[in-house]
């Protein structure tokens, strides 16, 4: 009975992560081939994206690959790629503590495009929500391996020019925000997300604006929670708590 409530959770799940499925197969193809461009068997990029699974922090870190790059560079550029995963879990932590054993497993397997899905996924009907997610973040997980693994093996028998195919993580982003504007509901999250971060771009530069414009979005989400769940229809907003 446990084994059928998968199979339905899976069967669920598989529709809505389709359009991650699209992005992470090009993108893990374009990690994959970075990472073998380096040098590296192209093991090793399918093993990091098994245990590492960092999506952007993974395109980082073929550059840390170089002689000259110091341990205390890496941790810090790896923490301000990755900050804001910290707030992604915040607004989850009541939703995970109801995934049991599976918990720990989906705050390792929150992506952006996860999050995503995680927060304006509808559960079916007889579909277990603690399974549903589970089958959410597992299938993201294996497309971003099944990515890799196809793009660091053909980088290692076809030769590549790899010159601007670290933009197809930039791209995925800008696809899955310009869904979810186009898809309705109220906006407001997205329109606080906009301006805080050309706000602090402005303010800040492009290397230190992520940090501070992460806060100032969750301070004001936060603050204006109440109001954001009035004044939008239940199930359109795309802000979760």
């Amino acid at each position: 009975m446990k084994k059928k409530g998968y199979v339905r959770a899976f069967k669920a799940a598989f529709p809505y992560t389709i359009p991650v499925l699209t992005g992470y197969l090009f993108i893990g193809f374009a990690f994959g081939v970075m990472f073998q461009e380096k040098g590296y068997n192209f093991l090793w990029a399918i093993f990091m994206s098994v245990v590492v699974y960092a999506g952007s922090g993974q395109y980082l870190a073929v550059n840390f690959f170089v002689p000259g790059i110091r341990f205390v560079d890496v941790i810090f550029m790896t923490f301000m790629v990755n900050v804001r995963h910290i707030f992604y879990g915040l607004s989850l932590l009541e939703r995970f503590g109801r995934a049991g054993k599976k918990r720990a497993y989906m705050i390792f397997s929150l992506t952006d495009e996860t999050y995503s899905l995680l927060c304006t996924t509808k559960i079916p009907e007889g579909v277990a929500e603690d399974k549903f997610l589970f089958a959410i973040a597992l299938l993201d997980h294996l497309y971003w391996i099944a990515g890799s693994a196809i793009g660091a093996i053909a980088g290692a028998v076809i030769p590549f020019n790899a010159q601007g195919i670290d933009f197809a993580m930039t791209a995925l982003f800008i696809v899955i925000f310009t869904e979810q504007w186009l898809a309705g509901g109220k906006r407001i999250p997205a329109v606080i997300g906009v301006v805080s971060a050309v706000l602090f771009r402005i303010l800040c530069g492009s290397d230190n604006f992520v940090l501070p414009s992460m806060i100032c979005i969750m301070i004001c989400l936060v603050s204006s929670r109440k109001y954001i769940e009035k004044n939008s229809e239940k199930g359109e907003d795309t802000y979760a708590a």
